[in-house]
């Protein structure tokens, strides 16, 4: 009999029965875009980051470009973001024909160093998007305190039921948005979420997700007069979220803190079994941060280890073991390289990211003999 390799992806999405049930209903009742779903998703998320509003929509992208919309970020404005990140965090600050502004990133945590933003402020600019990078809350209360005038948006897409002490994630900037990518801890396929305690940013973002219009598809069906269509005395987009994506969502975020421990006992078992080696670098968390474990990501010492670090993702790639660079260092890419005329070393700890990171597998789909085996390999290089 053929025996079957091992392959340990770096990601699966943890869905069932009861996700393919949960569809049922708004592909039944005939309600598929955003409706009753949508607002359920919404409420349970609000209630579970401890905002007043969220706001569902198609993507984190689409997320974070309304953020900035609402926030009334234009041509001329200048918005500061790290430069170790997905590159979504800068291209929509250039979907408002803004400036981004690149800062560094503290290697020890992989999110912006608050140290270096002061010296990148000038009177153009507007705000700030900081990154929980692979579900690590950035540093928000020493941002505010270094830059109260900045209005905050969190970029939490790694990061749905991380925070600080009992803040979380979402509720610690003027806006949030997440992620509900087939990567993040949960998942609706595409799809993203808006949270924030401010009422007015709050209608203001309702409206611009649905084209600029003064209410909702679901207000204006079942309101009294349906066949009536709304104002729309704003330029909007059409970012919303189905209802269908909606539902997996409800089944979903009910099952994030389960998620999130589970995965929280499976990093603390690689940092013990990593501890060890001297060339690795695992995951630091500052006391009182809850880390939301979207990703696993090693930090490589090439000068002490046995071999280079793209070398070591071909050894557990040919063992069955999926790997990738935490992500990637924006002002390196080639867009953004040109554009503003960057230089890799610009940046020496995005740049260090961009080389020596390495994201292992860390998911819900894995079993404790996954996690021995990815171990085992990792030790066995040498």
């Amino acid at each position: 009999m053929k025996s079957t390799k091992r392959i340990i992806q770096i990601s699966q999405p943890m869905m069932g029965q009861e996700e393919w049930e949960a569809t049922k209903e708004p592909i039944f009742s005939g309600w598929i875009t955003q409706g009753p779903k949508v607002a359920e998703f919404e409420k349970l998320f609000a209630q579970r980051h401890k905002v007043k509003h969220a706001l569902a929509v198609s993507n984190c992208t689409t997320a974070l470009h309304l953020a900035l919309v609402a926030l009334d970020i234009k041509a001329g404005d200048e918005v500061i973001v790290p430069a170790f990140t997905w590159v979504s965090t800068a291209n929509v600050i250039m979907y408002c024909n803004a400036t981004p502004v690149f800062v560094d990133i503290d290697i020890k945590t992989f999110n912006i160093d608050c140290s270096q933003i002061l010296k990148k402020i000038t009177s153009r600019t507007k705000a700030i998007i900081p990154v929980h990078l692979f579900g690590l809350c950035a540093n928000i209360d020493e941002i505010r305190r270094i830059a109260p005038q900045l209005k905050i948006v969190e970029d939490g897409a790694c990061a749905a039921g991380a925070g600080i002490e009992d803040r979380p994630a979402g509720s610690l900037g003027d806006i949030g948005c997440f992620s509900f990518h087939p990567r993040k801890s949960v998942t609706t396929g595409e799809g993203g979420m808006l949270t924030t305690n401010d009422d007015k940013l709050a209608e203001r973002m309702n409206m611009l997700r649905n084209h600029g219009a003064s209410v909702s598809e679901e207000q204006r069906h079942k309101g009294p007069k349906p066949y009536i269509l709304p104002e729309f005395d704003m330029v909007g987009f059409n970012y919303r979220m189905t209802d269908i994506q909606g539902a997996v969502g409800v089944v979903q975020i009910k099952k994030l803190d389960k998620f999130i421990d589970e995965r929280q006992k499976w990093a603390d078992y690689y940092s013990q079994e990593f501890s060890s080696i001297p060339w690795l670098h695992v995951p630091y968390i500052p006391k009182g941060y809850k880390h939301g474990w979207q990703s696993y990501v090693l930090l490589i010492d090439e000068s002490k280890s046995p071999m280079k670090r793209n070398d070591m993702m071909e050894y557990l790639q040919q063992n069955g073991i999926s790997t990738r660079p935490g992500t990637h260092a924006v002002h390196m890419l080639g867009f953004y390289k040109k554009t503003f005329n960057i230089k890799s070393q610009d940046f020496p700890g995005a740049y260090a990211a961009n080389e020596y990171s390495m994201s292992i597998p860390l998911h819900n789909k894995m079993t404790e003999e996954d996690f021995r085996y990815v171990v085992e390999k990792i030790k066995s290089i040498k």
